[in-house]
């Protein structure tokens, strides 16, 4: 074979075994590794991402709001956070901030939890309770709106700043009368200290009283989407198969948490991954659009609430929070739950 022949075949040889290479993604997970990552986990554990043609590599994370920040900080491109995050600093740096592909909880965890010798069951209740937050979570960012539609006095809550592990224990001993948490959560935090949480606390859900907001799904940079929307495309399609192949088969949801680490409590993530579908992922509105979108209208509500709770001097568009340009079809999303 004359020189210049042999030298163009291995040239077309190579550009073909670039081309058919693997997109390589970098995902942040929320925080450790927890039974509510099991979608992302089986993508990535029964090769569905290998299958899109994606190479995805899961870190754990620092928290859902801390997701958007990883990414707006280009270590990572796509990851598991929060979309009321995205709608704070969208509202700065709208060119930077990340966007939201799948909305997977449907409704927010934010809760106040306490003892039910409390009577604490709705927001009027708050008034002359002392109430412990870490400060500038969500939850705790958002008592005062929560407060100000339930014609509450926020003056007349007595509210502590406090770090995060010491909410419960502080409840438990009766040093506060309730903690401002993810339901997620406090609720295994409950259950590690030898609490029964749905037989001993009452839980206020914050989207059960005028705060009907979203909270954490898959969001990607505004970089991946520009340069590979066909990735795009692709990890959501996988990352939306194995959540609905969870729903039908939680074994499976287990194994690929246990898959990705082998020290997580098989027992109690399946629990918080259960948890997650029956509180956080199924609603009626899953059941008309599917997994994975939202609502346009209670988005826009959504914005002016976290507007309002953030103090932020302008609102970010709808369009620059969520698209729903990369799901799949309809018939693709619907959530069927095992008996």
């Amino acid at each position: 074979m004359p020189m210049k022949t042999l030298l163009a075949t291995v040239a077309t040889l190579t550009m073909g075994t670039a081309a058919m290479a693997d997109t390589d993604i970098r995902f942040t997970l929320g925080w450790k590794t927890q039974g509510s990552d099991a979608p992302f986990l089986m993508a990535l554990e029964k090769g569905y991402f290998a299958e899109e043609g994606l190479n995805v590599t899961i870190d754990q994370g620092e928290g859902s709001a801390a997701t958007v920040t990883r990414i707006m900080s280009g270590t990572y491109d796509a990851g598991f956070g929060d979309i009321n995050a995205i709608i704070q600093n969208a509202a700065t740096r709208p060119d930077e901030t990340p966007v939201m592909v799948y909305q997977l909880w449907n409704k927010p965890p934010f809760a106040v939890v306490s003892a039910k010798a409390t009577g604490i069951t709705t927001p009027a209740d708050l008034a002359g309770k002392t109430l412990g937050g870490a400060q500038g979570t969500p939850t705790t960012r958002l008592m005062p709106v929560l407060a100000r539609q339930n014609d509450v006095d926020i003056d007349a809550i007595d509210i502590q700043n406090m770090a995060p592990n010491l909410q419960e224990p502080m409840l438990i001993r009766g040093d506060i009368d309730g903690a401002m948490v993810f339901n997620i959560t406090s609720w295994f935090n409950l259950i590690n200290n030898r609490q029964d949480p749905a037989a001993d606390y009452n839980w206020l859900n914050f989207g059960d009283f005028g705060l009907d907001l979203y909270s954490n799904g898959m969001m990607v940079s505004q970089a991946l989407i520009a340069e590979n929307p066909e990735a795009v495309t692709g990890l959501v399609r996988a990352v939306n198969r194995a959540a609905v192949e969870i729903a039908k088969n939680p074994e499976a949801g287990a194994d690929a948490v246990m898959a990705y680490d082998n020290l997580a409590k098989r027992d109690l993530e399946k629990a918080r991954m259960l948890f997650s579908y029956e509180n956080l992922i199924a609603s009626p509105e899953v059941e008309r659009i599917g997994l994975g979108d939202l609502d346009d209208e209670r988005l826009a509500r959504s914005i002016d609430l976290v507007a309002e709770g953030y103090q932020l001097e302008t609102k970010p568009d709808a369009a620059a929070i969520f698209t729903r340009d990369f799901l799949p079809p309809l018939e693709d999303r619907q959530l069927i739950m095992a008996d």
